[in-house]
Formats: C-alpha cells, structure tokens, sequence
C-alpha cells in the first residue's frame, strides 16, 4: 500500500472543505485504479490534512494530480495555500 498526505493551511472553512469532498471529490476517487481508503482530517486552526491510500505508489502520485485539479475547479476559493504533500509506502499496518 502506497500512501499520500497532503497537509493544507489557511482553510478558510474546512467543514465547507469537507462538505464539498464527500460530494464531489470522493467519488473521482472511487474509480480511480487501486484505490483503498480515503480521509479528511480537521486539524483545527484552518488546518486540515488528506490522506489517499492506493495500492501502488503511481496510483497514490496520480490521486496527488486528481486533488490539484478538483481542487482548484472546486475549492480554490476556501484553500487559497498549495499543500504541503508527502507520501511513501507504508510499512505498518493495523486495523480493527
């Protein structure tokens, strides 16, 4: 598994950010080739964090290309700030 974490400052209103997410983008991501999870995370502050979890790290690079531009078609307004993106294989992993 292959994952990306894109981490984004300034949020104007990150439940609005959100809103438009589950809306709009979650489902582009659904039918993207290898795709297995997906998060938003509200860090406070105007702060919030993604992160896409693929099956290999194309993939997971790819979904960093499919965020830019919803992004920007969508969001651009709430999230004037680039992010700031990392990402790599993981190599723990637990789940309930």
């Amino acid at each position: 598994m292959h994952v990306s974490i894109r981490k984004y400052e300034k949020v104007v209103s990150v439940a609005e950010v959100c809103r438009k997410i589950a809306l709009t983008f979650v489902p582009l991501l659904r039918k993207s080739p290898g795709f297995i999870a997906y998060y938003a995370v509200d860090c406070g502050g105007g702060t919030m964090a993604t992160v896409s979890v693929f099956s290999t790290e194309r993939m997971a690079l790819d979904s960093n290309e499919i965020a830019a531009k919803w992004l920007q078609e969508n969001v651009a307004d709430l999230q004037p700030i680039p992010p700031e993106i990392v990402g790599g294989k993981a190599e723990v992993v637990i789940t309930a």
